[in-house]
């Protein structure tokens, strides 16, 4: 399943109530930034089969990329700025490095190889995933490219804080507005980006201050998460990086010691950023999947914690142990744009016999 890693070193609120999302108003600190002049592309080595953007980043795994073209997406990963795009006709994927608060390229290309999870065989996942479950086969003929990202862990945990009982555009506006506290590495199409900003920084940030902006009830998850990261012994980015060297529910626990975090935001942050491929974040939508193809006999029954640890078994025991891609298929299939393009194919999807629970 796996290619070699490149090592790198590396209650929803509403608008009428609450006060818009304000740049925030702590100084942010100027620092020297090497651009890389006219963009300039570089093909990274995927082809259409192994990443397609449109599946893979406005999918709810991140908040912080940003649509520049018609199948154009622009973030940040780490210091480096950077736009990733597709074709009509081109089978791989380029990439632009805008410009880096450390040196021009330098790391850029291992670093965005890191974040899209590139040891790990889309092809060969898909392929066994449809041997196991045929309609999971038919799905993925038509939504090839949908990978999981590794995204960097401080990062991934505090956009699903921002991301509790919410709506995606409100989740976007608050987590730009995290973002703008840290460096400004540059503009692309009208969109701000930054350097998502350290620990120490959001650690300056008041929970009055992001009340004040509209953060609601998160503002006291964000800032006391901010405390007891700062409080681990070796600091908090060490801290959430050893949980990749734990067992999933060794993680899932240690994660939901933090203020705000609960077991669908940590299966969340497990799966988007701490390698444990296995997780399944559970939601009302992955409820409805898993009742109407895996638990058919708990259909009608509400969601409680028990169900929820049924739930990620029972994606566990059809997938395996990267069950967590599979869920994120299923569930992207389950998203508006999505339905509309599956549901304009002539051959319907149907909903087979074979979709009981693995004894």
């Amino acid at each position: 399943m796996k290619r070699p890693r490149a090592t790198s070193s590396s209650a929803s609120i509403s608008a009428t109530t609450k006060p818009p999302l304000s740049p925030p108003v702590t100084p942010i600190l100027k620092q020297k930034l090497h651009r890389t002049g006219a963009p300039k592309w570089f093909p990274l080595k995927l082809t259409h089969t192994e990443l397609t953007l449109p599946l893979t980043f406005p999918t709810g795994q991140t908040f912080r990329w940003k649509q520049t073209g018609a199948i154009q997406y622009s973030g940040t990963i780490g210091p480096h700025l950077v736009s990733l795009r597709q074709r009509p006709g081109d089978d791989t994927v380029s990439y632009c490095v805008h410009c880096s608060s450390t040196s021009p390229k330098s790391g850029a290309e291992l670093a965005l190889l890191d974040f899209l999870n590139a040891e790990i065989s889309l092809a060969e996942l898909w392929s066994d995933f449809s041997k196991k479950d045929p309609r999971f086969g038919e799905l993925a003929k038509h939504l090839r490219g949908a990978r999981v990202l590794r995204q960097d862990p401080l990062e991934c945990l505090i956009q699903f804080l921002c991301s509790s009982n919410n709506n995606i555009a409100r989740i976007t506006k608050m987590v730009d507005f995290v973002s703008s506290l840290g460096l400004h590495l540059g503009d692309i199409e009208g969109f701000e980006f930054h350097q998502f900003p350290s620990l120490d920084r959001l650690s300056r940030v008041s929970e009055a201050e992001l009340r004040m902006a509209g953060f609601g009830y998160r503002a006291k998850y964000i800032t006391g998460t901010v405390n007891a990261l700062q409080s681990k012994p070796g600091g908090g980015n060490e801290w959430l990086l050893s949980l990749r060297k734990l067992d999933l529910q060794e993680a899932v626990a240690e994660l939901c010691t933090l203020p705000g975090v609960g077991p669908k935001v940590a299966a969340c942050i497990a799966l988007f950023s701490l390698d444990q491929h296995s997780a399944i974040p559970v939601d009302t939508h992955v409820w409805k999947i898993a009742t109407n193809y895996l638990l058919p006999d708990l259909a009608g029954a509400k969601l409680t914690a028990k169900l929820h640890g049924r739930v990620a078994e029972a994606f566990v025991s059809k997938y395996g142990e990267y069950a967590g891609w599979a869920q994120t298929l299923l569930f992207i299939a389950e998203l508006p744009a999505q339905k509309t393009l599956l549901q304009s194919f002539s051959q319907p999807i149907n909903k087979p016999d074979t979709y009981a629970e693995d004894k």
